[in-house]
């Protein structure tokens, strides 16, 4: 604990990290239940409030700030309300905005969480209603993105790579991250909703159980993450396993069972993988090898999937924690 504790005060704070993904403006639109409609079977919702939040490779990003690293994100998003709405939320977590490209008449990809309740109870979420915006970069957008990669990597300590499937993460955008961080010498760490296998020779992966299922189909193996990280030309696998913790893939090493910390019972697992992304990323970067960042980021996961809807990990909330839980209990498990 003693080396987390370290990283934690003094380590992340100056790591530049290049975000280079799908920003979403993440939407929460609370409102109060009092009646029936008269017209449908159906209740009517009093508006309350409509709070915007980083998400997708915006979350990711946040958290890095968060943690007190330097978080620089490239991304496209609309010149529309939410895209303006998305770049002050981001600004306010302290995430450098100034590669973010807005483009005319392009939609940016939104995501509204309709919440409601009675009076004093709590909301729950009746409804999501996606807006996924233009399905692929266009010639001059692509290029800008690439020459934004290029020119921010070069004072980066490290390269995320965050792909929801909504256009940023184009063949060319992926090899340029490739290319930059084997120039500059910094890691590369990827994550794809639906095309992990595609993004090849990176340092690392951080595929969620389900991600790795659509590769492995399910009752994967360790034996077959180990495949999958060979044929991916990585130096580590993380997989996230929800309540069941994670399981690290590392090059020349036993696989690394880490039990889940804190509560098995999320309250809500909202962007958890943007989180575990960040911490692990910062930790890599700040030295702390594979095995240790993945524990730190397990601890900054548990952290989030604890909060309502996308959620950010602070400093102090995972020193916290790691203070208040006990050893994870993870241990090398038998080839």
């Amino acid at each position: 604990m003693e080396a987390f504790d370290e990283t934690l005060r003094k380590g992340f704070a100056g790591k530049r990290i290049v975000v280079v993904g799908d920003p979403v403006a993440d939407q929460f639109l609370r409102g109060t239940i009092g009646r029936v409609s008269r017209e449908a079977p159906v209740f009517i919702l009093r508006h309350d409030e409509t709070e915007t939040l980083p998400g997708g490779a915006a979350n990711a990003a946040a958290n890095v700030a968060s943690l007190g690293g330097e978080a620089v994100l490239i991304g496209v998003t609309g010149k529309d309300a939410n895209g303006k709405r998305l770049a002050e939320a981001l600004e306010s977590a302290g995430v450098q905005t100034d590669r973010l490209l807005g483009v005319e008449g392009r939609e940016t990809t939104t995501k509204i969480r309709v919440l409601a309740g009675h009076h004093y109870a709590p909301r729950q979420q009746l409804i999501r209603i996606d807006y996924e915006g233009s399905p692929d970069l266009e010639g001059p957008a692509e290029a800008q993105i690439l020459d934004s990669i290029r020119d921010a990597a070069r004072s980066a300590d490290a390269i995320i790579l965050s792909d929801y499937s909504y256009g940023t993460a184009t063949p060319a955008v992926a090899r340029c991250c490739s290319e930059a961080a084997g120039r500059f010498g910094i890691p590369l760490v990827v994550d794809s909703r639906t095309r992990l296998a595609e993004f090849k020779d990176a340092t690392s992966a951080t595929p969620n159980q389900e991600e790795v299922e659509q590769i492995l189909g399910s009752g994967f193996s360790e034996e077959d993450c180990e495949g999958l990280r060979e044929r991916m030309g990585l130096e580590a696998l993380l997989v996230t396993r929800g309540n069941k913790g994670m399981l690290l893939i590392e090059k020349e090493r036993d696989p690394l069972s880490i039990a889940v910390v804190g509560s098995t019972e999320p309250v809500d697992v909202t962007g958890a993988g943007d989180t575990v992304i960040a911490a692990y990323t910062l930790g890599i970067a700040s030295g702390l090898g594979f095995e240790n960042a993945a524990r730190l980021a397990n601890y900054a996961g548990a952290v989030v999937v604890m909060k309502r809807g996308t959620a950010t990990a602070s400093v102090r909330e995972v020193e916290r924690l790691i203070a208040e839980a006990p050893p994870t209990g993870s241990a090398a498990n038998p080839s």
